[in-house]
C-alpha cells in the first residue's frame, strides 16, 4: 500500500512538472512571435500602400509632353488641313487626354472586381456610333486613343518618340493627296430619271458634272421612285486641289 502511494505521488509530481515546465518557454517565445507578426503586418501594409500610391515623376511628364506634341502634330499637319472639320478636334483632344490619365492611374492602382467591371463599361463607350460621324473620323478617334494609351504605359522616351513618329508619318502619307487621290461621296436626289439606264451612264455622269460642278466619275443608284419620277443617287467625285 505504501509503495502504491509513493508510486502515485511520483506520477502526480511528474505530470505536474510536465504541465508547468513548458509554460516559461511559451511565455518567453510568445511575445517575440506576436511582435514579429505585428511588424510583418505593418510592413505588408506599408508595401501595399506604396504599390497603390500614384507617383507623378519624370516619366509622367515625358509621356504627357510627347503625347500632347504627337496629338498637335496629327491635328495641325494631317487632320485639319485635309478635312477642315474643327468640331471633331475637341472630341479627339479630350479622348486622348482622358485615355492617357486613366491608363496612367490604372497602371499604379490595383482594382477590385467591381471597379474593373465599371471600367469596362466606361471603355465600352468608345464603341459609340452617332449619325454624323464618318468612318474616317472614327479611324482618327482610334488613332488619338491609341497614342494616349501608348504614351501612358511608361515606355522609354526615345521608344515613345519612335512609335508616335511612325503613326504620324503613316497617317500623313495615307491622308495626304500626294500618293492617293481622295474620293469623296455624296447622296443627291435626281429628277431626270430617263438617264438612269445602263446604256446612258456617260450621259448621266456628264449631266451630274454640269449640275453639281464636281468631278463625278461614277455613281450608284440607291432608290428609284417612278411615281415621283425621281431617284436617290450616291455620286463619287474627286476633290479639286
Amino acid at each position: 500500500m505504501i509503495k502504491f502511494k509513493i508510486f502515485a505521488a511520483t506520477i502526480f509530481v511528474l505530470c505536474l512538472f510536465a504541465r508547468v515546465s513548458p509554460a516559461p518557454a511559451q511565455s518567453a517565445v510568445a511575445p517575440e512571435t506576436s511582435f514579429q507578426t505585428d511588424v510583418s503586418d505593418e510592413q505588408q501594409a506599408v508595401e501595399k500602400k506604396k504599390k497603390n500610391d500614384i507617383e507623378i515623376n519624370e516619366k509622367f511628364w515625358y509621356g504627357l509632353l510627347i503625347d500632347v506634341a504627337s496629338m498637335l502634330l496629327l491635328i495641325l499637319l494631317v487632320y485639319y488641313p485635309n478635312n477642315k472639320r474643327y468640331e471633331s478636334i475637341f472630341t479627339f483632344v479630350m479622348f486622348n487626354l482622358m485615355i492617357f490619365m486613366l491608363t496612367f492611374v490604372l497602371n499604379k492602382i490595383k482594382l477590385s472586381m467591381g471597379a474593373a467591371f465599371g471600367l469596362f463599361a466606361v471603355f465600352s463607350m468608345l464603341r459609340y456610333r452617332t449619325q454624323g460621324i464618318s468612318m474616317k473620323d472614327m479611324t482618327y478617334l482610334f488613332l488619338f486613343v491609341g497614342i494616349g494609351l501608348i504614351s501612358a504605359i511608361r515606355l522609354e522616351y526615345y521608344e515613345l518618340i519612335i512609335i508616335c513618329s511612325i503613326i504620324i508619318a503613316f497617317t500623313f502619307l495615307l491622308d495626304c493627296r500626294w500618293l492617293i487621290r481622295h474620293e469623296s461621296s455624296k447622296q443627291i436626289r435626281y429628277e431626270n430619271i430617263e438617264l438612269i439606264n445602263e446604256n446612258r451612264s456617260e450621259e448621266l455622269i456628264a449631266d451630274l458634272k454640269k449640275r453639281t460642278g464636281l468631278e463625278v466619275h461614277r455613281f450608284e443608284v440607291e432608290k428609284i421612285d417612278f411615281l415621283k419620277d425621281a431617284a436617290r443617287l450616291t455620286i463619287y467625285y474627286y476633290k479639286k486641289k
